[in-house]
């Protein structure tokens, strides 16, 4: 099922993007939602434009490990990465989140617009373990101004992924 809501009428374009080429192509049954003025939100205030609760919309974060690694982390958008569990989770003694100029050249995503599909490299994914609560739940579509809507199972499929507790209290 495909949903749209805000889809051209204000400005924002509505093209595929490669998130949503892939979801397609692997058979993935996704929804979509374009929104806003092509400005990077929070993503509290992205949950709030889509009239979602925002513990099942989530962000992605790439960070760097001790050892030099990448990865990528999926938290509810009202969250905060707890650092300390996360490096606990890929075994790394330490991780720190990335800097905004090196997201794009190693993701091909910009801040506000990272989704982890569709990255040049496919990195060790973590998702807070959460996202198992809700039959589906929302992350970037891979531009600013759209989500996509997933079964966290289907995501699964489609990247390797891992559910913990990854969270600040």
């Amino acid at each position: 099922m495909k949903q749209r809501k805000n889809g051209g009428s204000d400005g924002v374009s509505t093209d595929k993007t490669n998130v949503m080429r892939i979801l397609e192509q692997r058979g993935a049954d996704f929804g979509y939602f374009f929104y806003g003025d092509g400005e990077a939100a929070s993503g509290t205030e992205v949950a709030e434009m889509l009239g979602e609760d925002p513990d099942r919309v989530f962000k992605t974060l790439v960070t760097q490990g001790h050892s030099g690694e990448h990865y990528v982390f999926m938290v509810p958008v009202r969250c905060e990465l707890d650092l300390k569990k996360a490096a606990a989770s890929v075994s790394e003694k330490s991780i720190a989140m990335i800097r905004s100029k090196e997201l794009l050249p190693l993701t091909g995503y910009v801040h506000g617009g990272c989704s982890p599909i569709g990255m040049k490299k496919q990195y060790r994914t973590v998702i807070d373990e959460t996202a198992e609560l809700f039959d589906k739940i929302l992350f970037s579509g891979g531009r600013i101004g759209c989500q996509v809507e997933l079964s966290p199972a289907v995501l699964e499929k489609i990247i390797p992924l891992e559910f913990r507790d990854i969270t600040v209290p």
